[in-house]
């Protein structure tokens, strides 16, 4: 069994990682800059507790609950319902588990994107101080798992995912945008948005609710183009 990590990302393009908890593949990668991998967390299973030294994290909510235990102490456990939103700074531990009545499905955004970053403090499966599950713990995606593509300048791409359905593309600004609560939800994939001066005020990695980045514009600029995912409830499409 080879539980050793790897900084070679291409090793898990088009793979899907078994996990004793469920299993996870790579739906979107901007190289080692950024990447959004779609998890399966079993009803009652739960990740080890672990962190991510080097890169921050992120968890977009799709379907299921969460319960998420935030550092090292069990009693800080917040539950998160679908379209939650979760951004992990480095290094800070943090353990996910599926409730008992229904298996969960997250959207997980790593910057930047390095599997071998992890450290496990404890686990329920006998993985600690063990890295990110090899190769030889893959099998092949399947031709009906959804893959995002990286949209061309003008493209927009349209997904739907456990009752979420997702868009991905360009902007140059968020004059589209709602100016109250639409309860969308957007992932900064590329790009960034500046000060006057060029300081950047959100970059690749960032997760939000779309209104916010509408009232950002009013005081900070796309930086030429900027890509979004853009995931809203079927209700609300």
């Amino acid at each position: 069994i080879d539980y050793k990590g790897t900084e070679v990302w291409s090793h898990y393009s088009n793979k899907i990682v078994i996990k004793p908890w469920g299993q996870e593949y790579n739906i979107f990668i901007n190289k080692k800059i950024f990447a959004i991998t779609y998890l399966k967390i079993k009803k009652g299973f739960s990740t080890s507790l672990h962190c991510h030294p080097k890169k921050k994290t992120g968890f977009l909510i799709l379907s299921g609950m969460a319960e998420v235990q935030l550092g090292i102490y069990k009693k800080n456990i917040v539950k998160f319902k679908p379209m939650s939103i979760l951004v992990l700074r480095p290094g800070l531990f943090h353990k996910i588990k599926a409730s008992n009545k229904s298996d969960l499905y997250a959207l997980e955004i790593e910057t930047p994107y390095i599997k071998s970053d992890l450290i496990r403090m404890s686990d329920n499966y006998g993985r600690i101080n063990k890295g990110y599950e090899g190769i030889n713990w893959t099998k092949k995606i399947k031709k009906n798992n959804i893959i995002f593509k990286k949209p061309t300048k003008n493209k927009k791409y349209m997904y739907k995912l456990n009752g979420i359905k997702i868009t991905l593309s360009y902007y140059k600004n968020f004059n589209i945008f709602k100016n109250y609560d639409d309860k969308s939800v957007s992932v900064i994939c590329d790009g960034n948005m500046i000060t006057k001066d060029g300081n950047n005020v959100i970059t690749a990695g960032e997760i939000v609710k779309s209104y916010t980045l509408k009232k950002l514009s009013k005081y900070y600029k796309v930086n030429k183009k900027i890509l979004i995912l853009k995931a809203f409830k079927i209700k609300s499409w």
